[in-house]
């Protein structure tokens, strides 16, 4: 048994109560906050990105707390975290590592890149070259990296959070969209409120704020929070709701790409986690509609024409969320 702010849970236990899973989501949450002030609800939205085992975009302006979000996210869950830092001339292989020549043994060692890891925080991932970004397409998706025909796979849980400037600034490349549909979630971090900004000047004292997170849950707790949400259930009416958001933004005049399949199942899953949080073991349309915006609009592409008019692709998904007819079984 471990007891960490006064909860007790067994490090090897495969299922948490609706209590206790939305216990632990409070206190790694909480422990996060100790540094990133006054933005609960992207602490909240990125720790539910991992439990629904998927990645995060963060896009943002430079210095708004991008790169200490994944930090104080991996010292909580005293996972191993590695950096990459996305530049013009980064290679593929400085990703994903390479295969060497050892004279001594006359055979040739795979050295690991930076990517195995359990948190990969891939710094301003648009200034690299869409084949370097590209490098990331495999693992994403299937856990493992292919070096030499040999697929190898990452520890679990294993997370990418990437931050990326805005695509108008200097020096940056548009993400693929394939790449794009691979993060679960994309949200922006925003300046912080006056008073919170207040607070984070009246904690410079000379010590790093980093520096004192202390680890507050192991890998074996993430597994069991992931097997918790995995199991909230998900009636059928439920499963059509979810498919009729998402097959809405495919017919839309102002968007030449709507969400894809893969949406589906993300916003499924992250449904999952943000009913869990709030202690329950079933999934509600507003669990959906809760984690929507972030899940689903960095798949939807405009058009000319919609951008011309002001529009995005947040306001065109609001529209659809709030035009959707929810099930009557569901409602409420």
């Amino acid at each position: 048994m471990t007891a960490l702010d006064g909860i007790q849970v067994p490090l090897a236990r495969p299922v948490l109560s609706a209590a206790e899973f939305t216990d632990w989501f409070r206190v790694i949450g909480d422990n996060v906050r100790r540094v990133i002030r006054g933005k609960d609800e992207v602490v909240d939205l990125a720790l539910t990105c991992l439990l629904a085992e998927g990645h995060l975009l963060i896009e943002d302006v430079p210095g708004v707390g991008k790169t200490s979000i994944a930090r104080a996210f991996a010292m909580s869950l005293g996972a191993v975290c590695q950096r990459i830092q996305f530049t013009p001339d980064l290679l593929p292989s400085d990703v994903t590592g390479v295969s060497v020549y050892n004279q001594r043994t006359q055979e040739f060692v795979f050295r690991p890149g930076p990517v195995f890891a359990s948190i990969v925080l891939a710094d301003e991932i648009n200034r690299a070259s869409p084949k370097t970004q590209s490098a990331l397409l495999e693992v994403m998706e299937e856990r493992q990296v292919t070096v030499d025909g040999v697929p190898r796979p990452v520890p679990r849980p294993f997370m990418v959070i990437a931050t990326q400037n805005p695509v108008d600034m200097e020096g940056t490349y548009p993400l693929p969209e394939a790449q794009l549909d691979r993060f679960l979630m994309r949200v922006a971090v925003g300046y912080p409120a006056h008073a919170a900004e207040v607070d984070v000047l009246r904690g410079q004292d000379g010590r790093p704020v980093l520096g004192a997170l202390s680890p507050v849950v192991d890998a074996s707790h993430v597994h069991a929070m992931i097997a918790t949400a995995a199991r909230v259930h998900a009636s059928e009416p439920l499963h059509d709701y979810i498919v009729h958001l998402v097959a809405a933004t495919r017919r839309l005049p102002e968007l030449r790409l709507g969400a894809s399949p893969r949406g589906s199942v993300t916003l499924l899953r992250a449904a999952r986690v943000w009913a869990a949080a709030a202690g329950r073991d079933f999934t509600t349309p507003e669990d959906v509609k809760a984690v929507a915006v972030p899940v689903l609009a960095h798949r939807l592409l405009l058009t000319p024409e919609a951008q011309v008019s002001g529009q995005t692709a947040k306001s065109v998904l609001e529209r659809v969320l709030a035009t959707t007819r929810v099930p009557a079984n569901l409602d409420g």
